[in-house]
């Protein structure tokens, strides 16, 4: 039989049972389906996070009060003891490195925020000037924090826009004065919405200088203190220098945990990478179940159509013949069923992708091509079994029905 031949006669036989062809082809299409929907759940969580990393800032290095280990303990904890704080001191220190561009001091507290009978719960972050630029931040109206040093207190703030909204309305918020706590403090500028940034939303978001967020709060701490390296050649030796200049500080003690923004997100792309793959190989596992449903089907159309079989054979068809008949009606099968599935799982990523703006639904090519892989090979080797049988079936007896 020539292939067009055995094309026509495989799909002839797909039609004539219409119902065994719909339920092999569900169960094929499910399986794609749900390897293309979960991995693409996994890459877009693994793009969220690069995102907001990103988002954070260029040339970026990090550092925290405290040595963090391998085991993700620091040492004080064991012993009850608590980190030694990162001063503004310490922070200004940083700018002895040529590969330190510039630094922001960052200090995190909550607050009630009030404007006459109008108040409410933020966070406040006590920073300096260069956070803006550090952080890749834009203003919507009026001025960031004014350039200083870091030890000056100026009662100054900088509100998120909807605290702005929520606090003035329509009005004009530049220039107006609002509480933090017990002291007052007036505004010079309003951020432009921005979204949110891991975890935190810049809309509701109060900046104010670092030294005044220290007497806001009582402490002299810092919660982080973020650098830009002048160059992304120079992020290894900023990092290198930062070490080096808080040990010195510190008495010889390495008590801070330095990061690079490069460093985190390769574990972040690390980690949810190789989750994506488990859950697709979880999913592919329902492609095996659709490979188990094709062979018992494909075993009872054998005892079905032992008659036609017989007068394939009595014609002249050779095994390999009715083998190869079988095979191509797993692969039309496998084919459509694929094609059915990653029709729904597209379809399935962008209602998900509707439901959740922020999560950049969308399947790894990967993960597309070897659902399609992986639905054919399973069509094909479930297969086998059944093609076997029919090729072995005696002319004689198929043509008698047994």
């Amino acid at each position: 039989m020539k292939l067009i031949d055995t094309l026509q006669f495989a799909s002839g036989s797909l039609r004539g049972s219409p119902t065994r062809t719909l339920l092999m082809m569900l169960a094929m299409s499910i399986g794609v389906a749900a390897v293309v929907v979960l991995t693409a759940l996994g890459e877009g969580a693994r793009r969220y996070v690069v995102n907001q990393f990103s988002s954070l800032g260029t040339n970026l290095v990090i550092v925290l009060p405290g040595r963090t280990e391998t085991a993700g303990i620091g040492p004080g904890l064991m012993s009850g003891q608590t980190p030694r704080d990162i001063t503004l001191d310490d922070a200004e220190a940083l700018l002895r490195s040529s590969a330190i561009k510039r630094i922001a001091p960052l200090a995190i507290g909550s607050a009630s925020v009030s404007r006459g009978a109008l108040n409410r719960e933020v966070v406040v972050a006590g920073s300096s000037a260069d956070m803006l630029g550090i952080r890749h931040m834009s203003m919507a109206i009026g001025y960031f924090l004014p350039v200083g040093g870091l030890h000056d207190s100026t009662s100054v703030c900088v509100l998120g826009n909807g605290i702005r909204r929520e606090l003035f309305g329509k009005e004009q918020a530049v220039g107006q004065w609002v509480r933090l706590g017990d002291r007052r403090f007036r505004v010079i500028g309003v951020l432009a919405s921005q979204g949110e940034s891991m975890g935190l939303r810049t809309d509701d978001l109060v900046i104010i200088p670092v030294a005044a967020a220290h007497q806001l709060f009582n402490t002299s701490g810092l919660f982080r203190v973020l650098i830009e390296a002048k160059s992304r050649d120079a992020i290894e030796q900023a990092k290198k220098d930062a070490e080096t200049i808080l040990v010195e500080r510190h008495g010889g003690e390495r008590d801070v945990t330095v990061i690079t923004q490069d460093a985190v997100l390769q574990t972040f792309d690390r980690i949810l990478g190789a989750l994506t793959m488990a859950v697709g190989g979880i999913a592919a596992i329902s492609l095996a179940v659709a490979g188990v449903l094709i062979m018992n089907v494909m075993l009872i159309a054998v005892a079905q159509r032992v008659k036609e079989i017989g007068l394939l054979k009595a014609l002249g068809a050779p095994g390999n013949q009715i083998r190869l008949l079988f095979f191509t009606e797993a692969v039309l099968l496998s084919v459509i069923g694929s094609m059915a599935g990653l029709v729904l799982g597209y379809a399935g990523s962008l209602v998900i992708g509707q439901i959740y703006p922020s999560l950049p639904v969308s399947p790894p090519w990967w993960a597309v091509l070897a659902a399609t892989v992986t639905a054919l090979g399973t069509g094909i080797l479930f297969s086998v079994w059944p093609a076997r049988r029919a090729a072995r079936l005696d002319p004689v007896a198929a043509l008698a029905g047994r």
